[in-house]
């Protein structure tokens, strides 16, 4: 994980703000959807994309290497390994 220096407070609502230069490099605008993961005590946000990276199918997602692929883009993947 790479640290980016920036350090912001909770509002009382518990809002934090993203800087837009954050958002830009990761391709997030306003009203976009935002997952939010909690591995043992960090807290990781990620752009939600409930489709495949390759095709944009949105059934039999799996995540591998940290991206949602459909099983037959990752089949075809694997054929040409």
């Amino acid at each position: 994980m790479k640290s980016t220096g920036v350090v912001r407070k909770v509002d009382e609502l518990g809002r934090i703000v993203l800087p837009i230069e954050i958002r830009k490099s990761l391709d997030i605008n306003v009203k976009d959807p935002v997952e939010i993961f909690v591995d043992n005590e960090r807290i990781v946000l990620q752009k939600y994309c409930p489709a495949c990276i390759f095709c944009g199918n949105a059934d039999n997602v799996v995540f591998f290497n940290g991206k949602r692929i459909c099983t037959d883009c990752l089949e075809e993947i694997k054929k040409k390994l």
